[in-house]
C-alpha cells in the first residue's frame, strides 16, 4: 500500500463537476458564493496567509478576504486608508525606530530579508542610503534560480550591501516540496516557511534584534486591523506546542520515521519555542513609507542594473514582480486549481487598487492570462520534484510514482478542484463563474 498514489490511477467523480450540480461542495473552508470586490477584481476565494507549519492536510481549512455588506474587501479597504496616513508623520515615527537602533560603531543594525528583487533592493536602499542604518541583507536561496534572478541577486550586493546567503539542504527541502505538492496542492510552502524562519533565527543567534520587510500581508488581503500596526505577530515564527509541526502537510515525526530522518534534517524549518526569550522585532516598512510598487520598481532601476524576467510571466502580463524563483510559475497556478485565483488576479487587484489600472483593465487582462499552464520551466520543475531512488532511499515504498512529470502533475491538479468553483463539460475545465461573467 503506497502512501502517495499515482493520480492518474484515482478515478474523479465528475458529476460533482456537471453543470446540472446546483449544489456544488466548496473544499478548504472556502465560501460556497463566489463573489468578486466591487471595487478591485479578488474574489472572496482569496485564502488569508497563514501559519504554514500548523497546515495538516487532512483538515486544510482556509481563512479568507473579508468582504463588507457593500461587497468591498479588506485590502481594498487599507488601500483607502493608506489615502488618510500622513506620510510624514509616519517617516517621523520610523527615523526614531532607527535612532533608537542605529549602531555608532558601523556593526550591523539591523535584518532585511530578501532575495535581491524590487521590495528587499528598496527596503535595504532606503535604509542605507536615507535613514543612515547599516542593514545586513539575509537570503533563503530560492528552489531554482532564474537566470535574471540570479543577477538581481548579485547585482544586490554589488549595490553596497553584506548578505548572509542560506543554502537549505536541498534533498530536505525538494523532498518537503514534493510532499507540499501532493498534501496541499503548494509548491511554494517549503520556501515560505524557511524565509520566514530564517531572519528571527538569524536576528537571535547575530543580536541584531531589528528586521525590516517590505508590505504587509494586509496590503493583499489579509485582516485590515493588521495595517493598523508595524509589527508582523510572532507566531508567524514560533510555536509553543513543538510537537505540533506540519512540513509538506504531514507531522515531523511522521516525516521522519516514514523517510528515516532526523529532525536535524529539518532544523532551519522548524519555529522558535515560543515561551524562549524573544527581543526580535519584524516591523514592515510600508507602514512607515507610501509603498508603491511600480515607484519601487523605478527607484530601483534607476539606482542599480535590476533586470525584468526576459518574458511575460506565465499567468500574468508583469515583468518584474515575483521573479527570482523557476517555482514561482508553479505556485500561482496552483492557487489558481485551488481557489480560483491566479497570478493575474493577484497583480491586477494590487495595480487596480493602487490606480495603475482601472477595474474594466484587470478584468480584461484577467480573461485574457489568468490561469495560463506554466510551460517555460517544466522540464526543470519537474525533475526538481521528482525523487530517485538513488537520491532518497526507500521513497518507491512510499510514492507509487516517485517521478514526476507533466502529465502527472496535471493530473494531480485534477485532485484539487473544488467542485464549487470547477465545472467539466466537453471535456475541458471551466470556472462556473468568473469575474467576465458580470454584467
Amino acid at each position: 500500500m503506497y502512501l502517495f498514489k499515482d493520480p492518474r490511477h484515482k478515478k474523479i467523480n465528475f458529476s460533482e463537476f456537471t453543470p446540472k450540480n446546483k449544489e456544488p461542495k466548496a473544499l478548504y473552508g472556502l465560501p460556497n458564493k463566489v463573489e468578486f470586490c466591487a471595487t478591485c477584481v479578488v474574489s472572496n476565494q482569496r485564502p488569508n496567509s497563514t501559519i504554514e507549519y500548523l497546515t495538516n492536510a487532512k483538515k486544510e481549512k482556509k481563512s479568507t478576504i473579508a468582504f463588507n455588506e457593500d461587497n468591498i474587501c479588506d485590502a481594498c479597504k487599507v488601500s483607502s486608508l493608506k489615502e488618510k496616513v500622513d506620510w510624514k508623520i509616519r517617516r517621523k515615527e520610523l527615523e526614531k525606530l532607527c535612532d533608537q537602533h542605529r549602531s555608532n560603531n558601523g556593526d550591523y543594525d539591523c535584518i532585511v530579508p530578501g532575495s535581491g528583487g524590487k521590495d528587499s533592493f528598496y527596503a535595504s536602499w532606503m535604509l542605507k542610503h536615507e535613514f543612515g542604518m547599516h542593514p545586513l541583507t539575509i537570503t533563503w536561496a530560492p528552489n531554482l534560480y532564474t537566470t535574471w534572478g540570479k543577477d538581481n541577486f548579485y547585482n544586490w550586493i554589488d549595490s553596497g550591501f553584506d548578505n548572509q546567503l542560506y543554502t537549505p539542504n536541498i534533498k530536505t527541502q525538494r523532498l518537503l516540496t514534493r510532499l507540499a505538492v501532493e498534501n496541499l496542492f503548494h509548491p511554494f510552502q517549503a520556501f515560505i516557511i524557511g524565509q520566514k524562519m530564517l531572519a528571527p533565527t538569524l536576528s537571535k543567534q547575530l543580536n541584531i534584534p531589528l528586521v525590516f520587510y517590505g508590505e504587509s500581508e494586509a496590503e493583499y488581503g489579509n485582516p485590515q486591523s493588521e495595517a493598523l500596526k508595524p509589527v508582523r505577530k510572532k507566531n508567524f515564527h514560533a510555536l509553543k506546542k513543538q510537537q505540533d509541526i506540519y512540513l509538506g502537510g504531514m507531522k515531523l515525526e511522521n516525516i521522519c520515521d516514514t523517510f528515516s530522518l532526523s529532525r536535524n534534517d529539518f532544523k532551519m524549518f522548524i519555529p522558535q519555542n515560543n515561551d524562549a526569550p524573544d527581543r526580535t522585532e519584524i516591523h514592515y516598512l510600508g507602514y512607515y513609507l507610501k509603498w508603491h510598487p511600480q515607484d519601487v520598481y523605478y527607484k530601483v532601476a534607476s539606482v542599480s542594473n535590476f533586470k525584468n524576467a526576459q518574458q511575460r510571466n506565465p499567468g500574468s502580463y508583469l515583468m518584474y514582480d515575483s521573479i527570482d524563483d523557476k517555482i514561482d510559475d508553479l505556485h500561482y497556478y496552483t492557487t489558481f486549481i485551488k481557489f480560483g485565483i491566479g497570478r493575474a488576479v493577484q497583480d491586477a487587484a494590487h495595480q487596480v487598487r493602487n490606480k495603475d489600472i482601472t477595474r474594466a483593465e484587470g478584468i480584461n487582462l484577467i480573461k485574457k492570462f489568468d490561469g495560463e499552464f506554466p510551460c517555460r520551466f517544466i522540464p526543470e520543475l519537474m525533475e526538481y520534484l521528482s525523487l530517485p531512488e538513488k537520491e532518497f532511499p526507500g521513497v518507491k515504498g512510499v510514492f507509487e510514482q516517485p517521478i514526476m512529470d507533466e502529465e502527472y502533475f496535471r493530473a494531480l491538479s485534477n485532485n484539487f478542484r473544488s467542485p464549487h468553483l470547477w465545472e467539466y463539460k466537453n471535456d475541458d475545465w471551466s470556472l462556473r463563474k468568473a469575474i467576465w461573467h458580470e454584467k
